[in-house]
């Protein structure tokens, strides 16, 4: 038996609407593609925004921490709107360096012996407070001991904007003991 090929007058291939319904469907997988490229470049954004504001605040933290963790001789003055006092020298031997930390125009700016650092933009509220028993606003409290330390600082920080990287930051640092102050008797 030979099986011949049916002849027919018409050629193979696809008709329009199959063709028509191929580039539609290809259509929707390139326009999902896309968007969830965009959504992954979207999310790749935010997330570095955000690693940059965690990175402002590790960075302040750890500044504000170290200089009272190197505070020197003299005294500490301050309110809840900023905070003053002596830090030993960065490096060997060097003459101690006057520090204050202040509020300008949103940013928490570091004064270096009179040379401003900006800090942290995007802060809305600053309070210090001062730990010598219980929580003051201001510090020396006894006018008598003007050179009297507290026991420890806390800074909490307003910070500007919606989402992560906004909210209160709240940071509490003991202080050192001072060099020239005696032990207090245990209780």
């Amino acid at each position: 038996m030979n099986a011949r090929p049916r002849e027919s007058g018409r050629e193979a291939g696809f008709t329009l609407i199959e063709v028509m319904v191929s580039l539609g469907l290809f259509a929707l997988i390139a326009v999902a593609g896309l968007a969830m490229v965009d959504g992954i470049l979207g999310v790749g954004e935010r997330t570095e925004v955000r690693l940059d504001r965690l990175g402002q605040l590790q960075r302040t933290t750890y500044v504000i921490t170290d200089d009272l963790d190197q505070i020197a001789r003299g005294p500490i003055s301050g309110d809840a709107a900023g905070i003053g006092f002596t830090r030993a020298a960065p490096g060997f031997g060097g003459a101690p360096v006057a520090m204050r930390y202040q509020l300008n125009g949103g940013t928490l700016v570091r004064n270096i012996g009179g040379m401003p650092q900006l800090l942290l933009p995007g802060v809305t509220a600053m309070r210090w407070q001062y730990w010598d028993g219980e929580w003051q606003d201001r510090w020396p409290i006894d006018e008598a001991r003007p050179d009297a330390w507290p026991r420890a600082v806390a800074v909490d920080l307003e910070l500007a904007g919606q989402g992560p990287g906004s909210g209160t930051l709240r940071r509490v640092i003991a202080l050192p003991a001072r060099p020239d102050a005696k032990p207090e008797p245990a209780e």
